[in-house]
């Protein structure tokens, strides 16, 4: 696991952005890393409990949407961008074909009221990333 720290101006003018960077192997029994990550983080922030439980769930459930295709042997990666009271969090994975997930399923809803604003892209090369962004105090449906 990795952290940096890069001092410039971030969306709410403090001044600081703190991100940090995990890669493990895709496979289900590392994401519990994650979701520790991700509560640690999300406590960082001042969120509260029902958001850090909001953000496991809507990381893991990221996750497990990248994992059903992801290429044997792959590495998943998860991006966290701290910026101001928000959280940005970024999950990726190489895909054997290189298809977002549906975003008219029962899991992208959950994920979205989970998380606030979900976004899904693939690169060239199929790797498929999968964006959350939640804000402190925004409540499920607010970003």
């Amino acid at each position: 696991m990795s952290q940096r720290s890069a001092h410039t101006a971030d969306e709410a003018g403090t001044g600081q952005r703190d991100f940090v960077e995990v890669r493990l192997p895709a496979e289900g029994a590392y994401l519990s890393v994650l979701r520790t990550a991700t509560a640690g983080l999300a406590a960082r922030l001042d969120f509260t409990l029902d958001e850090i439980e909001d953000l496991r769930i809507a990381v893991d459930e990221a996750c497990a949407m990248l994992l059903d295709q992801t290429v044997a042997g792959g590495v998943l990666s998860c991006v966290f961008n701290l910026v101001g009271d928000a959280l940005h969090v970024t999950v990726s994975a190489p895909t054997t074909d290189g298809r977002t997930p549906a975003r008219d399923t029962f899991a992208w809803t959950v994920l979205s009221a989970l998380a606030g604003e979900v976004d899904a892209t693939v690169s060239d090369d199929k790797v498929v990333a999968i964006s959350l962004h939640k804000k402190r105090g925004g409540g499920p449906e607010q970003t």
